[in-house]
């Protein structure tokens, strides 16, 4: 028996991406591994995520070679070398209720001969992922995203490398921010986990770290910036979650757009943080948003490892048959778990293990 594998990714891009493709397609391509499989594999990967199997015309050579590339060894040798993602992505909901087109992806499938889908992505891909599985759609997802907010899996694919990113940043502000004895404000994202703020703040040695767990006093902070002048040390920074505010206002919005998801776009919060603390202190203070640099750059060695697992995994899901589920890594163990457990569920910072609500950082205590 042949089945085709498509797989596709959805929503922002990061690094890690191109090698989860690239090991889906070399454990499915395997010849080694097929001797002992009771079936072989064809692999395509889709241009642009759930639009392109919505905006592709099966029975048109052009749009299939538009939106679906033909996936072997020798195409994907290289892949987990570089970020990004290579077949593109896009933030197209298919069961968006103002423009339902769930028919067209369902009927394109069908047409396409489509027996299985990896979906690689965060809440939203997987949440389609899941849709398509109770409508009879084989489907598998492999977790994506930098807020490592995914619930089900203690790990998701570009957040390594996006601390390590975080860190580096604030590396090369440190200098500027000792010469000149300013306070800088670093925003990183996170709409509503806290992980990238808090892990890379910690990371990088961030005096004050807010989070969008723990609505934050403005007064405490400028308090805790005056103690530290006091004790002589001349520049400070502080790392905020896009998605934080300050308690009794509401998160800031860059603009009025709504994705098809229904997301707003959040950020700016770092510009009132180093406003505030000019006003309050008399202190001179920065702010930068690192935004799509977190993204961008090659993966680490961390985010090449557990793409290759990953793909390999979910190749071994669709030969096991384990349909609706994701997969995951769970203490140190690659594993599974239903998609229905992963949809409309954010994996958020555990304040109370995590975070030290006195000094705004991580705790300093693990017991």
């Amino acid at each position: 028996m042949k089945m085709k594998i498509a797989v596709l990714t959805g929503g922002g891009d990061c690094p890690g991406l191109n090698g989860a493709i690239k090991w889906v397609t070399k454990s499915a391509l395997d010849p080694r591994i097929a001797a002992s499989r009771a079936m072989t594999f064809e692999v395509v990967g889709v241009v642009e995520g759930w639009k392109g199997l919505i905006e592709v015309d099966p029975d048109d050579e052009k749009s299939r070679l538009r939106y679906l590339k033909s996936l072997d060894e020798e195409v994907v040798r290289t892949w987990d070398r570089y970020g990004g993602t290579n077949l593109g992505t896009s933030r197209t909901n298919p069961f968006n209720p103002k423009n339902d087109r769930s028919a067209k992806l369902l009927e394109n499938i069908k047409k396409l001969g489509i027996d299985a889908i990896v979906a690689i992505g965060g809440e939203d891909t997987l949440g389609v992922a899941y849709k398509l599985h109770k409508m009879g759609i084989k489907t598998v997802g492999i977790p994506k995203t930098i807020d490592m907010d995914l619930a089900g899996t203690e790990y998701s694919l570009g957040f390594d490398t996006a601390i390590n990113i975080i860190m580096e940043e604030i590396d090369r502000l440190r200098t500027t921010a000792g010469s000149h004895g300013r306070i800088f404000v670093v925003e990183t994202m996170g709409r509503h986990a806290g992980w990238l703020a808090l892990r890379g703040g910690e990371c990088s040695g961030a005096y004050i770290i807010l989070i969008p767990e723990h609505p934050f006093d403005m007064n405490k902070v400028c308090e805790l910036l005056r103690e530290r002048r006091g004790r002589e040390i001349n520049y400070s920074i502080i790392v905020v979650a896009e998605g934080a505010k300050s308690v009794g206002q509401k998160e800031f919005l860059k603009d009025s757009h709504i994705d098809d998801f229904g997301h707003v776009s959040v950020g700016g919060i770092a510009g009132y943080v180093a406003g505030e603390i000019e006003t309050k202190t008399g202190l001179e203070a920065r702010h930068i948003t690192l935004s799509h640099l977190q993204r961008g750059g090659t993966p680490s060695a961390h985010d090449r490892l557990m793409a290759r697992w990953f793909g390999i995994a979910a190749v071994d899901m669709i030969v096991k048959e384990d349909f609706g589920r994701m997969v995951t890594l769970e203490k140190g163990e690659i594993g599974t778990a239903p998609l229905a457990g992963v949809v409309h569920k954010l994996k958020l910072v555990d304040v109370d293990k995590y975070y030290d609500t006195e000094r705004y950082n991580g705790r300093r205590t693990i017991f």
